[in-house]
């Protein structure tokens, strides 16, 4: 059986040529581009051999329920862009959270957690965990006070998104961090609006990072998957284990797919966030807007911190209008260009109204405690020239001026 040339990288190489050559593994045939192995399981020599690599004595594909060779080079991958020494792909990024949280948490363990979240990690957080006997404090501002009232004795895990969905609130990395290491637990950051390729939780003290690699991972919008990253104490000796055995698992093509999507992570982030920009700043100027949420404007209360944490501000906007629902809807629905999806992270630009999609299952009393108001509209910036977009948008915004 011949053993896969793993492609030697430079430490010192720039995240642009990482994105394009880190985890890649040739095969005898010496393919240029990175291989798909679809295959549930694989062969082995002998009996021995194989009781020897269930048991990992030795090195070696067992089942693509926990290992294969095209998820092995996304993982490495995605570790390498992150700065960290591991990490574990999933089905999904919801997947990724459930494996960090019940890979982590046993009964009577305690979490700390941002209000600011997406729906979803809010909902497993306030209505399913507390099934297992695990506890949730949400820590509904930004202030390190807020936080450090958050902990209790019991607390193994924090848990925050940076910038926050959909109101891209900005959290100090660093400074939560060492709260949370004072009281011996782990952080771990949700990097699925900056991806690596604009901001390193690792390098702020997270413990571990956590991805919706269906976003800006992928970027196009074709599959879906989830990534856990960190240090090995963590990925492989806590978290794979479960992995292995509940099996959350990606699919190999999907994370191939991934794998040819990172390729182009850098150059759609930077564009995405000028693009952003431009119709921030649009925005931020119109009548029939009250607020406008990116963390690229100077006067976003997280400004001075999103430039330390972050490279740029992101493709993620939020505003709200001098209305409500009626008049939210108004202006989606006036919309050619832009695609009514809640879906993020596309080079296609998207448009949702977060209250009834996103966060449309959590209670009146959870909406106003994340502050997701009925008018507020939530936009995922693509590479579409600016100016369309701006026009786009421009239609129903001012037929409500």
């Amino acid at each position: 059986m011949s053993t896969p040339h793993v492609e030697a990288i430079d430490p010192s190489w720039h995240p642009d040529t990482l994105a394009l050559r880190s985890g890649s593994q040739r095969t005898h045939f010496g393919e240029h581009s990175e291989a798909l192995f679809l295959t549930s399981s694989y062969v082995f020599n002998s009996a021995e051999e194989a009781a020897k690599r269930f048991k990992g004595e030795t090195p070696g594909h067992v089942y693509s329920r926990f290992s294969n060779p095209t998820v092995d080079m996304l993982q490495t991958r995605i570790a390498t862009l992150e700065g960290v020494e591991a990490c574990l792909m999933t089905a999904s990024g919801m997947s990724a959270i459930f494996l960090t949280v019940l890979g982590l948490l046993s009964s009577g363990d305690h979490l700390v957690a941002s209000r600011g979240i997406f729906g979803s990690t809010q909902q497993f957080f306030s209505q399913w965990l507390p099934r297992w006997g695990i506890k949730t404090t949400f820590v509904e501002s930004t202030d390190l006070r807020e936080w450090e009232r958050a902990f209790t004795p019991e607390t193994k895990l924090v848990f925050l998104e940076t910038p926050s969905n959909p109101l891209t609130d900005i959290f100090d990395i660093q400074g939560i961090a060492n709260l949370t290491h004072a009281h011996q637990a782990l952080l771990a950051v949700d990097n699925c609006f900056c991806s690596p390729a604009l901001q390193q939780p690792a390098r702020f003290g997270a413990d571990i990072i956590i991805h919706s690699a269906t976003k800006y991972l992928d970027g196009q919008g074709r599959v879906l998957g989830g990534a856990v990253a960190g240090a090995h104490r963590i990925i492989h000796e806590k978290l794979y284990p479960f992995l292995r055995t509940v099996g959350p698992s990606i699919s190999p093509f999907n994370a191939w797919i991934i794998l040819k999507g990172i390729e182009t992570l850098t150059l759609r982030m930077f564009k995405q966030s000028e693009n952003a920009l431009k119709v921030a700043q649009w925005l931020k100027a119109h009548p029939a807007v009250s607020n406008v949420n990116y963390p690229g404007l100077a006067t976003h209360p997280g400004y001075i911190l999103a430039q330390r944490q972050q490279k740029a501000g992101g493709a993620i906007i939020s505003f709200e209008l001098k209305g409500g629902q009626e008049q939210a809807w108004s202006v989606i629905d006036n919309t050619q260009l832009m695609s009514i999806t809640a879906n993020l992270g596309d080079t296609r630009s998207t448009i949702t109204h977060p209250a009834t999609t996103t966060h449309g299952r959590l209670s009146d009393d959870e909406r106003a405690k994340a502050r997701i108001s009925q008018s507020l509209i939530r936009l995922a910036i693509g590479l579409e020239y600016s100016e369309d977009i701006i026009n786009d948008l421009a239609v129903g915004l001012n037929k409500l001026a």
